[in-house]
């Protein structure tokens, strides 16, 4: 079986604490005694939860499953996840990625199409449908929740305000989701004071998923404090991955020489824990993508060092950066628990008669 979203690799040894090798007495491997002479000692704090959330485990899980049913080519309209190693990883077997649904050939319009974890406009299923394609929705839950709330804002007559990031697919996707001008994207408390609506009473908001707790909660206070009237989601829109991963970052990042957070930089939410980190005490917080991304040059010497992985990065290269450090360095690895996460999204009913492996997911997962 694979792994649960969230969880650690019960096979990974990075997922135990890790303390140096005892001294066993008798001659030792010159090797041996040579690193132990001039490696310097660190200790990385390695924050769990991390890594993968239970939505991109889902949407990883339908592109490799459409595979397996299917056979190659599968269509992904944009990244399924922000990650360039899951997606060259999913291209090895077969998936190919566009933007457009224009992209896919003629000849292919049999082939499945998946919709990424962020989320797509109304427009793109309908322009699926105009095409007679038979398409995947990977949208993780929690983003389809935020837009129900969205929907539910404007069918109680309130205009909806969405604090996110402009650009973002999973901002482009909530919009979408209603027609144009119902909504008002927030990104600044200099927005909330150039906004002025046609009825102050008739507000709601709703937010991004992958967004800093502390300044999404500002923005609110913000909007709250200008609009006493204005109305809040049902639930919160923050996902539980964000916030567990954000929270588990503030306790590792005090007096760490780095910080280190593995994750794309067109992650929201994997951007967000390199300032998280800054925040919350890490002399240097830097985001990479693999360990060959290190800049040994500039991190000098250092003795704690704190690691973490935003949620569409995968175990297997968490595993390549602390292999990385124990190549220089004589290693301790402390695993600081903050939460467990036990979250698990089914994929779509016509996927579960294909038998998902652990081979299957070996590529992120190891």
């Amino acid at each position: 079986m694979v792994r649960p979203p969230g969880r650690p690799n019960p096979g990974s040894a990075l997922d135990m604490p890790i303390l140096p090798t005892p001294f066993r007495g008798g001659p030792q491997p010159e090797n041996e005694m040579l690193d132990r002479v001039t490696k310097p000692p660190l200790t990385i704090r390695l924050c769990q939860p991390r890594g993968f959330c239970a939505g991109v485990d889902r949407a990883i899980q339908i592109v490799v499953l459409a595979l397996k049913k299917y056979g190659a080519p599968v269509y992904v309209r944009h990244e399924i996840v922000h990650n360039r190693y899951v997606v060259e990883g999913l291209q090895t077997l077969g998936a190919v990625f566009i933007e457009e649904l224009s992209e896919i050939p003629p000849q292919h319009r049999e082939c499945p199409v998946v919709f990424s974890a962020h989320g797509v406009p109304k427009s793109v299923p309908a322009d699926a449908e105009a095409r007679n394609l038979f398409y995947l929705d990977a949208t993780c839950p929690l983003v389809s929740k935020v837009h129900k709330q969205a929907m539910r804002h404007q069918r109680l007559g309130r205009h909806v305000l969405l604090i996110g990031h402009a650009g973002h697919p999973e901002v482009i996707g909530t919009m979408g989701q209603l027609p144009e001008g119902a909504v008002t994207l927030i990104e600044s408390d200099a927005d909330v004071r150039n906004f002025e609506p046609a009825d102050p009473a008739a507000l709601g908001f709703v937010t991004q998923t992958t967004l800093s707790v502390e300044d999404t909660a500002g923005l609110i206070r913000a909007l709250r404090e200008k609009f006493p009237l204005i109305h809040a989601s049902a639930a919160e829109s923050i996902c539980y991955a964000t916030t567990n991963r954000q929270e588990a970052v503030k306790e590792t990042a005090a007096g760490a020489d780095l910080f280190l957070v593995v994750g794309a930089p067109n992650s929201s939410n994997s951007m967000r824990l390199v300032e998280v980190a800054e925040r919350a005490g890490a002399r240097m917080s830097l985001l990479v993508q693999r360990a060959s991304e290190i800049p040994w040059d500039r991190i000098g010497k250092i003795s704690t060092l704190g690691l973490s992985a935003g949620a569409s990065a995968p175990e297997i290269i968490v595993d390549e950066i602390v292999n990385a450090f124990r190549a220089r360095f004589d290693v301790t690895v402390e695993l600081a628990i903050t939460a467990t996460e036990t979250e698990e999204f089914p994929v779509m009913r016509v996927l579960r008669d294909v038998e998902l492996t652990k081979a299957d997911m070996a590529f992120v997962n190891g």
